[in-house]
């Protein structure tokens, strides 16, 4: 199929985001690849509301009408495509999938449930022959456990309520202090890397964009590069494909001294350094629409850009209130906050 027919086939596919949120790079890179564009939240400030095709009001996540407000939204719109945007309702969308009317671009309960519990991941990779740091629960520990360790919660995001310990006394403060279920892991010594990859709905890997970890603020990527390591897309590959993603994944995993390359957390949806890989040539809003409309993408592993560069930086949005609600009257040009 051509690159015209690929464009006059999608330009009518569209995409439902949830938990549209501040997204906006997301839904943006989207609408580029085609697609008509449809973000829901329930905060009406959420900012990619404001940049999609169309913005539409939703109950909050735990209110009962949630799935059928989107079931209703996606039945409204024609949507051919759900994509969730944030954690937030991933185990709800994926529990409930065949009640929206549209397929979910979303990992099946059994892979969210592992990814959203950390120590049951560990426990999952070390059962499959994939390296893992060392990790105990609290009750767990030996005696004679290596320092330094982190302290860390079973689930959680963002990089919050980690820890570092370099002896027994801090380890046993932390695991006091904190408040969340936590589980105790070794440092991995290596440099860190996030993988990008994105999985058809049958499980294969279509593609994985490796990207160096220059600098990240509460977790998320804001400086970074694409890497052409075979070895860390062919493992980011085999990490999802065992897991059984769909969709988009982030995979991020360390080099250590000894060669191996242990994975310390998968994210089941976009990374938050999305724009890095989409510049790098992904192609992931492009090979999500072609599902969406029944295609079989084979997989291009390596099929991006080596040594692009990001640096990302505070945007924003502005918005008049008027008679008839809020109003966008900035001209979309990015600016610093």
């Amino acid at each position: 199929m051509t690159g015209a027919a690929l464009v006059t086939l999608r330009a009518v596919t569209v995409v439902l985001f949830t938990c549209a949120g501040q997204r906006v790079d997301i839904v943006t890179a989207f609408a580029r690849a085609g697609a008509t564009t449809v973000a829901v939240d329930a905060n009406a400030l959420a900012p990619a509301l404001w940049v999609a095709d169309i913005r539409e009001a939703v109950p909050p996540i735990r209110d009962p009408g949630y799935l059928d407000a989107l079931a209703g939204l996606v039945q409204r719109h024609g949507a051919k495509l759900i994509v969730p945007l944030a954690d937030l309702d991933h185990m709800l969308l994926a529990e409930n999938a065949d009640r929206l009317g549209a397929p979910v671009l979303l990992a099946p309960a059994s892979a969210i449930r592992l990814c959203e519990d950390k120590y049951a991941a560990h426990t999952f990779f070390v059962e499959r022959g994939l390296a893992s740091p060392p990790t105990w629960l609290p009750e767990e520990l030996p005696d004679d456990v290596a320092f330094p360790v982190l302290v860390k919660p079973r689930r959680g995001f963002g990089s919050r309520d980690i820890h570092r310990c370099a002896d027994r006394r801090e380890l046993d403060f932390f695991l006091d202090y904190t408040e969340a279920d936590s589980m105790v892991q070794g440092v991995c010594l290596g440099e860190e890397f996030s993988i990008d990859v994105f999985c058809d709905f049958d499980g294969r890997c279509l593609n994985g964009v490796p990207r160096t970890m220059i600098e990240s603020k509460g977790g998320e990527s804001i400086k970074g590069r694409s890497l052409a390591d075979r070895e860390l897309i062919e493992h980011a590959a085999h990490v999802a494909e065992t897991l059984g993603i769909v969709g988009p994944a982030n995979v991020q995993c360390f080099r250590e001294p000894d060669g191996s390359l242990p994975v310390t957390d998968v994210n089941p949806r976009f990374g938050g350094g999305f724009p890095l890989p989409t510049a790098a040539g992904s192609r992931y809003p492009e090979l999500a629409l072609a599902l969406a409309n029944g295609e079989r993408p084979e997989p291009r592993l390596g099929a991006f850009e080596d040594g692009i560069v990001m640096t990302r930086f505070f945007s924003q949005i502005i918005l008049r209130e008027t008679a008839d609600g809020l109003v966008r009257i900035d001209d979309g040009s990015p600016g610093e906050a």
